[in-house]
């Protein structure tokens, strides 16, 4: 399998959330909460960050809901130092995964006028502090193969891949060949323990 044939969904695991990396926030950016009206602004960034992706207006609401007090809780948005919203993360739920109450790392995203300047850490991290702080046991995540700089991020940050078919563990081989050398042995590791 490469990189180029039809995507396969993986899915990447942290099964505590025990010695989580600190990245703090750089000045002047700051992050606030899930606000009404926000799903215009969540739309905006994901259609900026991944044009591959279709966001329709029911998009939103077909992932999250539209429990405010939830939202509220759970998503973060990343604002510049002028209070625009250029990034946005959602530390979701899963109280079945795999039997057990994980948080989800849900629809991640940065405009790309901010991409490359280190955001994505402190992103990444706050919302795994605010899933232990919720009382998650653990975290997932889903992706695509070609996402080889977010698959980087994660792998840094204590996740592994999870493999549940055949089609994974071919996805994973290939992004084995792309990932940074550093992560390689923990992709190998669980690759070898897949049959």
């Amino acid at each position: 399998m490469s990189l180029r044939e039809p995507l396969v969904t993986v899915f990447m695991v942290r099964p505590t959330l025990d010695g989580l990396p600190a990245h703090p926030l750089p000045s002047p950016f700051t992050l606030r909460p899930y606000r009404p009206g926000d799903e215009a602004t969540w739309a905006r960034i994901e259609s900026l960050s991944d044009p591959h992706t279709a966001v329709t207006a029911d998009l939103f609401e077909e992932q999250f809901g539209a429990d405010e007090a939830e939202l509220s809780a759970r998503q973060r948005y990343l604002c510049d130092g002028d209070g625009a919203a250029v990034g946005t993360i959602t530390a979701w739920h899963n109280d079945d995964y795999p039997g057990r109450r994980y948080g989800r790392v849900h629809w991640v995203a940065i405009v790309p006028s901010h991409q490359g300047r280190g955001l994505a850490k402190p992103l990444l991290a706050s919302c795994l502090e605010l899933m232990e702080e919720l009382g998650c046991e653990g975290a997932y995540l889903t992706t695509e193969p070609p996402r080889i700089p977010a698959i980087n991020l994660y792998l840094r940050f204590g996740f592994t891949p999870d493999v549940r078919s055949e089609d994974q563990r071919r996805a994973w081989q290939a992004i084995l060949e792309q990932v940074k050398d550093e992560f390689r042995p923990a992709v190998e590791a669980v690759l070898e323990q897949y049959t």
